[in-house]
């Protein structure tokens, strides 16, 4: 159990690298891949509770560094595609909260995933993505003063949800083969199939 929650946090550092690479679909109303929350959302479902935690707390961290801690003294405009968000906008820690509640939601669903139902879970990513960023929209907007809903911002908060749910079982898939290789049981099934 122990090594495949360390074999998490080396995930969740590999997608916040990752994450800088992956650009916005301009076409999609700059909807993209949201990897590193996905990954905490996925992970929460094969862990219990401290471990979500834990997983939460971290994402959140090196979520919140990457996207508002900027380089004192660099132009802004070269990490625009990077950086969505301006620093004054939100208070650093903000998507350790976020990301916790995403985590609860997902625990919801853990009896069903430990089940072998796996693809309810992966449905439930893009529920939990589109309510994470809706939140953090409504957040913004209270921070700045002033609620600008037009049907863009829907537009990009359901494509990227949508991007990010369809990515979901591959990272379920790299959780499974990360399982077997730690010897950890994360469903029912595979319990069961080992003691026939």
């Amino acid at each position: 159990m122990f090594f495949y929650h360390i074999s998490l946090i080396g995930l969740l550092l590999l997608s916040c690298i990752v994450q800088q690479f992956l650009p916005p679909i301009n076409g999609w109303y700059d909807a993209r891949i949201l990897l590193l929350p996905l990954v905490v959302v996925c992970s929460a479902a094969t862990t219990p509770t401290a471990g979500m935690l834990i997983l939460t707390f971290l994402g959140g961290f090196l979520w919140d560094a990457q996207q508002i801690l900027l380089i004192q003294g660099v132009d802004t405009e070269i990490y625009r595609d990077t950086y969505q968000s301006p620093i004054e906008s939100m208070k650093f820690g903000y998507s350790i909260l976020l990301f916790a509640l995403m985590g609860f939601l997902m625990q919801g669903i853990q009896p069903l995933f430990k089940q072998g139902k796996w693809y309810l879970s992966a449905m439930l990513t893009g529920v939990a993505m589109s309510l994470y960023l809706t939140v953090e929209y409504l957040l913004l907007s209270f921070v700045r003063g002033g609620f600008d809903i037009t049907s863009g911002v829907f537009n990009q908060i359901g494509l990227t949800a949508l991007i990010t749910m369809l990515a979901s079982p591959l990272v379920f898939w790299i959780l499974f083969q990360i399982a077997n290789l730690c010897r950890h049981e994360i469903s029912y099934d595979s319990l069961r199939q080992r003691t026939y």
